[in-house]
């Protein structure tokens, strides 16, 4: 797969990420157009089949992918493995980051609710939270910079879970532990939380990587609406209007601020 065929499957699959994967320059646009793009294929895998050993050989060939490129093996024939290949390399990449994705993704199979609130919270840090480290790692970030992403993350991955509810409700899966407007007010206050946390530290963060983080851009919003009105979340109003959400996005590149 080229880079632009990458930028146009994240445009496609994920506006959101597009949107702000577009902030960066170029070089480091692509960078992000790719993890986005291994993201999708991943995110996907468990929802294209309603067969839980299909879903599972899906996962298991991005694993055995990861290993090959850790390995430096020739690499099979799909179009978002070379371009993830040379990412990794180029930036360096640690790939336990990308394997720790896939495995977390094995839990969609079955669509079950997670045991707990911590095993949610673990679930998204694994997906959401390894998923913007290793782009603000592409983008230059150092090692200190790490629990800033992550707590950032981990706020921004509670706010696309609590919008994708509606979605999940209908096609036969709870992620929340406990259904009910208790949970999503105590994990939309977690959230809040996080962000809060990262914010008081955002100087760690250099302004190359700021594109990585504005991914999470309408997080802030969305928990407070979700801690305000839990309703919302499972009517599926928790996103803000579209143009105050490219606006929102727009000012935030302006300021440098995410």
């Amino acid at each position: 797969m080229t880079i632009e065929a990458c930028a146009e499957n994240t445009r496609r699959g994920d506006p959101d990420r597009f949107l702000s994967a577009m902030v960066a320059p170029p070089d480091d646009r692509a960078a992000l157009f790719v993890l986005y793009a291994f993201n999708l294929e991943i995110a996907r895998a468990p929802w294209v089949t309603q067969e839980p050993l299909i879903a599972q050989m899906r996962l298991q060939f991005w694993a055995d992918l990861i290993e090959d490129i850790r390995a430096n093996r020739p690499l099979p024939g799909h179009e978002v493995a070379s371009p993830l290949a040379a990412l990794v390399a180029k930036r360096n990449l640690p790939p336990d980051l990308l394997a720790a994705m896939v495995s977390a993704r094995r839990h969609d199979i079955a669509g079950e609710p997670h045991a707990s609130e911590t095993a949610l919270l673990n679930y998204i840090d694994n997906t959401a939270g390894n998923l913007m480290w290793l782009g603000a790692l592409a983008l230059g970030a150092p090692a200190a910079a790490q629990p800033v992403v992550r707590d950032f993350a981990r706020g921004a991955g509670i706010a696309a879970l609590l919008r994708a509810l509606p979605v999940l409700d209908s096609a036969g899966r709870n992620p929340l532990p406990e259904p009910g407007n208790q949970t999503i007010t105590r994990l939309a206050h977690t959230g809040l939380a996080a962000i809060a946390t990262a914010r008081r530290q955002r100087r760690l963060v250099p302004s190359r990587a700021r594109p990585a983080l504005l991914a999470g851009w309408q997080a802030g919003h969305v928990l407070k609406q979700a801690a305000r009105t839990p309703r919302a979340a499972l009517q599926g109003t928790l996103a803000p209007a579209e143009f105050t959400r490219r606006a929102s996005l727009l000012a935030r590149a302006t300021l440098g601020r995410w």
